[in-house]
């Protein structure tokens, strides 16, 4: 959880007018709602192992909002910190309604009964591979923390339990704790061994397991409450480019959640399961906006990508994991010591649990037939495209400052924007598009494109094992029957 929740409040925070002091509160908080939420989640959503965080879906439209013409004439930093704060609050509170009544009408259980597993592949797949900026890039912001950590961890990971025949799987489980124990333990002896005195104010950020501020700016004991930063303030521009990021991470979570249940061992995701998970991630992006986060939330990507390192798909392991986040929240400074684990140690991990993710997508090539040319035109060009259209407006902005779409309009600009930035996004709906409209009534379409195999899950009932996966607790299911 570390990596989106100590980057993007530590990208945003500076930006909005926080010091050190607002950066601790800001962290504490995305990781005690963070926590709150994947208890509801594993609770009452999906009831998958999933691991409800951060999501950079939502920092372009946060960003947006930083940038706001009313917050410029605004001296003190402090003041304009709260103000853009309260000013996210309220985008994130209009913008959650969309997933809550997405999910909680059914609707969206609708739109998933078309999925079939090609259509999936580029969805599932992109999800993971397509976060790939934020894996060997960040490694090398500091190579000799970086490399050795994926060496570590896949030497923990994939070889030592063959070589080493123990009567419980150790090394495996505990692959990624072994591995940043020893690598931070390396990075903090180069810090106090002055290896970076001369070093450049860059690397020095990178490298240093000292240079977060986090641990002098955190108090002791802060229970996170409702919003902490005052009253939220509403703007209709805002509000609209929040709801795009909501729908964008909508569909993304649909493919991490379609990949988090094929490593935990559960059976495929029925829609109406799919549909209510996604209105208690609503329910989550509500309490980033009342709690005051500066950010919203999706389904972990990181986490499933756990999930297939460890090969640990239990819900009470996420459930204690989730108990775990809200404690070290409130215990200010036990996280922030946590939290001042350089960046590039994350990043290395991030290669592998974003590289398991990518792969679950491409498992389920296994339902499709990849003799047909109707196959590869749909999987080849939607993933092509997801790919190519992303890359086109991120390296627009990065050169110009703002997006290919760049009308009087801000708050039109930011939906187009956050639409088309999306790998998963573009991808899942370009094939899920062309999957439905390219001859789908021909009885040999339906087998190409592994439509049939999922036919057994397209409801609860259809399938005995839906209730020992999905059923909701407390003998729920009578007054919320799952269809």
């Amino acid at each position: 959880m570390l990596g989106t929740t100590v980057i993007i409040p530590t990208a945003l925070v500076p930006q909005m007018g926080g010091g050190n002091d607002e950066k601790a509160r800001v962290i504490q908080t995305l990781l005690f709602v963070a926590g709150l939420n994947t208890l509801l989640q594993t609770y009452f959503g999906t009831r998958l192992p999933a691991v409800i965080g951060g999501s950079y879906t939502f920092v372009v439209p946060t960003i947006s909002i930083i940038l706001a013409g009313r917050y410029s004439n605004i001296v003190d930093p402090h003041e304009k910190f709260l103000r853009i704060m309260r000013g996210t609050q309220g985008a994130l509170i209009v913008a959650s309604t969309l997933q809550i009544i997405v999910g909680f009408s059914g609707l969206w259980r609708n739109v998933t009964r078309f999925l079939s597993p090609l259509a999936a592949v580029p969805l599932v797949a992109l999800a993971g591979f397509g976060l790939y900026e934020l894996g060997f890039p960040g490694v090398a912001k500091c190579i000799e923390i970086g490399l050795p950590q994926i060496i570590l961890l896949i030497i923990f990971s994939q070889y030592m339990p063959h070589a080493i025949h123990a009567a419980k799987p150790v090394l495996d489980k505990f692959a990624v704790i072994f591995s940043v124990a020893i690598v931070w333990l390396y990075a903090f002896l180069l810090t106090i061994g002055g290896a970076y005195g001369h070093a450049a104010p860059k690397t020095q950020l990178h490298c240093r397991t000292d240079r977060s501020g986090l641990v002098s700016g955190s108090p002791w004991i802060r229970v996170p409450y409702p919003f902490q930063w005052g009253a939220p303030t509403f703007d209709a521009g805002e509000a609209f480019a929040m709801m795009a990021a909501s729908f964008v991470a909508l569909v993304e979570s649909t493919g991490t959640f379609i990949a988090v249940s094929r490593y935990a061992g559960a059976t495929p995701v029925p829609p109406s399961i799919l549909s209510r998970g996604i209105g208690w991630q609503g329910v989550g992006i509500l309490l980033d906006g009342v709690f005051g986060t500066a950010n919203g939330s999706s389904v972990s990507v990181e986490n499933a990508g756990l999930l297939a390192v460890t090969t640990i798909g239990s819900r009470q392991v996420v459930q204690i994991s989730a108990g775990f986040m809200i404690f070290f929240s409130i215990l200010g400074k036990f996280g922030a010591v946590f939290a001042s684990i350089p960046a590039p140690i994350i990043a290395a991990l991030y290669c592998l649990f974003f590289a398991y993710v990518g792969a679950a997508g491409l498992s389920f090539l296994q339902f499709c037939n990849l003799n047909s040319f109707r196959t590869k035109f749909i999987l080849g060009f939607s993933v092509f495209m997801g790919l190519s259209v992303p890359q086109y407006f991120n390296e627009y902005t990065s050169v110009a400052g703002y997006g290919p779409v760049h009308t009087q309009a801000r708050w039109f600009n930011d939906i187009i924007n956050v639409i088309f930035s999306s790998k998963p996004f573009v991808a899942g709906f370009v094939a899920f598009f062309l999957d439905n409209t390219l001859h789908r009534h021909d009885s040999a379409v339906k087998k190409d494109r592994g439509y049939h195999w999922w036919d057994k899950f397209r409801s609860f009932k259809t399938d005995n094992r839906s209730d020992e996966f999905y059923s909701l607790p407390f003998n729920l299911n009578k007054f919320f029957p799952s269809v």
